[in-house]
């Protein structure tokens, strides 16, 4: 049997950004949407996270690198 480890998570004072592609838009909006309530409900604040759209799986690294990506707003 696996042993099972538990934490308790905290997005409190988190900086936080999130790189999604527009290619298949219906399920990448989803996902977000899904990631802004997770650290919603982690007592993380969804307005302070830096969402950066690209058009396609290519460009996610490249947007991720950028000088300033990710920096608190």
């Amino acid at each position: 049997m696996p042993q099972t480890v538990r934490v308790a998570l905290d997005a409190a004072g988190v900086r936080i950004a999130i790189v999604a592609s527009r290619f298949n838009d219906f399920i990448t909006n989803r996902l977000v949407d899904a990631a802004l309530a997770e650290i919603a409900r982690h007592g993380g604040d969804p307005d302070k996270v830096t969402l950066a759209w690209t058009p396609g799986a290519f460009e996610l690294p490249l947007v991720a690198q950028l000088p300033g990506f990710g920096r608190a707003v």
